[in-house]
């Protein structure tokens, strides 16, 4: 099934509380999530009119700002998601759609800014689809190999620096993939280039640990408490990525898409049994 709907354009965004045309020019030369990559975004999913797990959004957003420095992070509990998101679905005649919130810092100044105050902006894509589905073909998969991923606090918050997975996009596109997987700076697995890996090797789930510098995702979050809920081995490790040549499934997680299978990488073919009982439990959700 098509990701997106043809069928509506997103017609207004939420500009710092303000409602505005989505093709609004509101970027001065001068900001700073233009100029420094000064901020950090949630990309959020409703389905039904029901804004996906607003709480674990709030909480990785709210601790993500106190990390940056970024004033205000009070404010942006899950009300303040549920309250905004509704409101720009509502106004945009949408349902099922996807969000994201850029959240950055509001300042003049080089490198150090005048002030930490906030400013944003929510923008909403509709979906046609009403819960989530698995990836009819599976996905082909490779190492992406010209650069790592530094570990450290930074790594784990979805800022708006990201060189590194645009980087990864043209090598994946270059080389005729679905998508690629990103190394750490030890040379161990981290994560794809917009989601979070799982790998299933002898009844056993594992998936990078935070401190290997994968995003802390909110739809990992909720697939290993689910994956535990259903009696399933679940460990956060150091992952040599040569496991992908022994791994019996493989499987990609983000807020957006739920679960995505990975069908192979290299001569290497997967299973899907895992992610089909997961995203099945996920849509009980």
């Amino acid at each position: 099934m098509s990701q997106i709907s043809h069928l509506n354009s997103p017609l207004f965004i939420n500009f710092n509380g303000e409602i505005l045309p989505a093709n609004s020019r509101l970027v001065s030369a001068g900001n700073r999530a233009f100029r420094y990559g000064d901020g950090l975004f949630e990309s959020m999913r409703m389905m039904k009119g029901q804004l996906k797990f607003p709480d674990l959004h709030a909480d990785r957003l709210q601790r993500g700002m106190k990390a940056l420095k970024i004033d205000g992070y009070s404010q942006m509990d899950s009300w303040f998601l549920k309250e905004k998101t509704d409101d720009l679905a509502r106004r945009n005649k949408a349902k099922h759609a996807r969000f994201r919130l850029m959240v950055f810092r509001d300042a003049e100044g080089l490198y150090t800014p005048t002030q930490n105050k906030n400013g944003w902006c929510l923008e909403l894509q509709p979906l046609d689809e009403p819960r989530y589905f698995l990836n009819e073909r599976g996905l082909l998969m490779d190492i992406y190999p010209d650069l790592k991923k530094p570990t450290g606090y930074l790594s784990n918050i979805k800022s708006c620096n990201s060189l590194l997975y645009i980087m990864a996009g043209i090598y994946k596109a270059q080389n005729k993939l679905d998508d690629v997987f990103l190394l750490n700076h030890d040379g161990f697995l981290c994560e794809a280039g917009s989601s979070n890996v799982f790998v299933s090797y002898q009844n056993h789930l594992y998936t990078p640990a935070l401190s290997e510098g994968c995003v802390e995702g909110v739809m990992r979050r909720v697939i290993i408490e689910l994956a535990r809920k259903n009696n399933i081995l679940v460990t956060e490790a150091q992952i040599n990525p040569d496991i992908l040549y022994e791994a019996d499934e493989v499987f990609l997680t983000n807020a957006t898409r739920g679960i995505q299978t990975v069908m192979g990488f290299g001569v290497r073919r997967y299973f899907n049994q895992m992610s089909k009982l997961l995203i099945e439990e996920l849509n009980k959700l």
